[in-house]
């Protein structure tokens, strides 16, 4: 008996406070981010063509059914944690994208984050207001 291999590659990526986890699978194009259509979960088209520019890249648009499950952060977090979560995904599908991945620099994480608030200020580099008198 043949054992029968569903054909899907997995990814994962973050960006700022955002997790994402992508799932591609042989398909149509059609994109599903936490049970809705991106155009309904990711209202700005900047957003979505950001989030789905690694397919982009590897010249590969409709070739794909992308499921995605975020979690964290807002909008453009998201939209970034996806784009990298694709990435990674489509890397395992085919290793021999990483080149054209990496020369988009789709594979690097942005390790920007919110600095933390000190103690004794307002926020984290804001000062109170000085008063000489």
């Amino acid at each position: 008996m043949a054992t029968v291999m569903k054909e899907q590659w997995h990814g994962v990526g973050r960006r700022k406070a955002s997790v994402a986890r992508v799932w591609l699978k042989p398909g149509a194009g059609n994109w599903e981010v936490n049970g809705k259509a991106i155009g309904e979960y990711l209202p700005r088209l900047t957003l979505q063509q950001h989030a789905s520019e690694p397919l982009a890249a590897a010249n590969l648009q409709g070739r794909f059914d992308v499921r995605v499950s975020v979690e964290g952060g807002g909008s453009t977090g998201q939209a970034g944690a996806m784009r990298l979560a694709l990435a990674r995904a489509l890397l395992a599908y085919d290793p021999e994208l990483r080149r054209a991945l990496r020369e988009k620099g789709l594979l690097t994480r942005d390790p920007r984050v919110v600095e933390r608030k000190k103690p004794g200020r307002p926020g984290a580099r804001k000062r109170f207001q000085f008063s000489k008198r």
